[in-house]
């Protein structure tokens, strides 16, 4: 007859399924925030950060920038959906405990025209780190040279002030 596992594996053992859940519903919660993001709504998604997030979007374009707190990250979304900039997921990625995780998700943005052509794409990460379901800080990084191509673009066809929310 096997002998029953010793308490460490049946620890070890649990703390791997609830990781794997935990990393689930993190992966979930994210696709639902930027489906609502992408209708519009970036509520859902301003809801997961803390008062006191810290975003970091690096490079010499107008969307650059060191942004700190819930309220300076809120006017960099929205001016993302006034834009009507969209982004396609193609893998999230979630480690570590509740207290302490990680995301990573990769991604493609691009913005059409209104003819469908695709006037920006560029792909890109994002970092981030949740405590408790809360992001406290993330980086994007993505090609700054195409976002600058992008500025350009928005300036160009007279949008830049209106998108900047100027």
């Amino acid at each position: 007859m096997p002998r029953p596992p010793n308490a460490l594996v049946t620890i070890v053992a649990a703390l791997a399924a609830l990781n794997w859940v935990h990393a689930r519903a993190v992966r979930w919660a994210f696709q639902r925030n930027l489906a609502r993001l992408w209708a519009g709504d970036p509520e859902p998604l301003l809801a997961t950060y803390a008062d006191d997030v810290r975003f970091c979007f690096p490079g010499r374009s107008s969307w650059a920038g060191d942004f700190r707190g819930k309220e300076e990250v809120a006017r960099w979304l929205r001016r993302f959906v006034r834009v009507g900039l969209r982004f396609a997921v193609h893998e999230i990625l979630v480690v570590g405990p509740p207290w302490d995780a990680t995301l990573c998700l990769w991604f493609t943005d691009r913005l059409t025209d209104a003819d469908g052509g695709v006037v920006y794409e560029n792909r890109g990460t994002i970092m981030a780190k949740l405590t408790w379901g809360k992001i406290v800080a993330y980086e994007v990084n993505e090609d700054t040279q195409k976002v600058a191509a992008l500025d350009a673009y928005l300036e160009e066809h007279g949008a830049s002030a209106a998108a900047a929310g100027e």
